[in-house]
């Protein structure tokens, strides 16, 4: 499936009347996971990028290229639509402008810019924001760097997300407004918790909306809906599961468990069936004359 097909679904979603929770996504498997199970959309978040390529925790330290040649790979691997956590950008605003260029190269549906301000800075403890007027830069560098119309970008603030970071609402409803008007496809936030909270930011602004965090009262699909917000997370805890069984399998044969006894393990049919083991075999067979056993 072209790129462009996949982002156009992913804008279907914006311009639906339900609220999605897309499935968290790292590598090729996990995405042909995720849409073998019918997952609309994935999500690849910046902190699971960190820990599938890095083995490290979520402080910036991954590279634009490191992210863009993962998205690559799972392109590749899925026609599965992707929203790509592209954290600030990587740099100013002209970094964030090759940012694009090389994750829709890469083959995202969409991806988020935030205005955190990253990596965090020498001696401050709580994280921090940059201006509203170099967030608005941000943003429309983002749009200048967008080759395909059917790219999805994300204003995302770090306003109400916890720490020095979280500053007042009315800073973040102004920071919404003023991406807002930008000219972006969606408004993404992490730290709305309550419903009065979202409720205003749906009456101050027209984009769909999009939530990191859907937890106690906003846990409610009908208010979602009604309310515009298009995607809601579900955080990533299938890297979490599977991060738990790698280390089990491996500590059990540690301990002199046999390969045979081990329990939980993913039968050669769903291994074949990711591995899209089938299509490999006629390929084989149409391009290499290999016969089947």
């Amino acid at each position: 499936m072209a790129f462009r097909q996949r982002r156009e679904r992913l804008r279907s979603i914006l311009n639906g009347s339900t609220c999605i929770r897309p499935g968290s996504v790292y590598d090729p498997t996990s995405i042909r996971i995720a849409e073998d199970l019918g997952f609309e959309l994935g999500m690849f978040g910046g902190s699971v990028a960190s820990l599938a390529i890095l083995g490290d925790p979520d402080v910036t330290l991954i590279t634009l290229t490191e992210l863009a040649e993962q998205m690559r790979r799972m392109s590749r691997a899925s026609t599965l639509p992707v929203v790509v956590d592209a954290d600030h950008g990587y740099g100013n605003a002209l970094n964030v402008r090759r940012t694009v260029q090389e994750l829709e190269a890469a083959g995202a549906a969409g991806l988020t810019i935030e205005d955190t301000l990253l990596p965090q800075a020498f001696g401050i403890v709580e994280p921090q924001l940059i201006s509203l007027e170099e967030g608005i830069g941000k943003m429309k560098a983002a749009l200048d760097g967008r080759s395909d119309p059917s790219l999805v970008i994300m204003g995302r603030t770090g306003t109400r997300g916890g720490g020095a970071a979280a500053s007042s609402f009315a800073d973040c409803l102004a920071r919404a407004k003023a991406y807002d008007a930008t000219g972006v496809d969606a408004l993404f936030f992490t730290g709305l918790t309550t419903r009065r909270e979202v409720e205003a930011i749906s009456a101050a602004t027209t984009l769909p909306i999009v939530l990191g965090n859907t937890q106690g009262e906003l846990d409610d699909a009908a208010f979602l809906r009604s309310q515009r917000v298009k995607i809601a997370l579900q955080g990533h805890t299938p890297f979490a599961a599977s991060t738990q069984a790698i280390y089990d399998t491996l500590k059990a044969l540690r301990e002199g468990t046999r390969p045979k006894d081990l329990k939980g393990l993913a039968s050669s049919e769903l291994t074949g069936r990711l591995m899209r083991e089938a299509d490999v075999k006629a390929r084989s067979g149409a391009f290499l004359g290999l016969k089947k056993p």
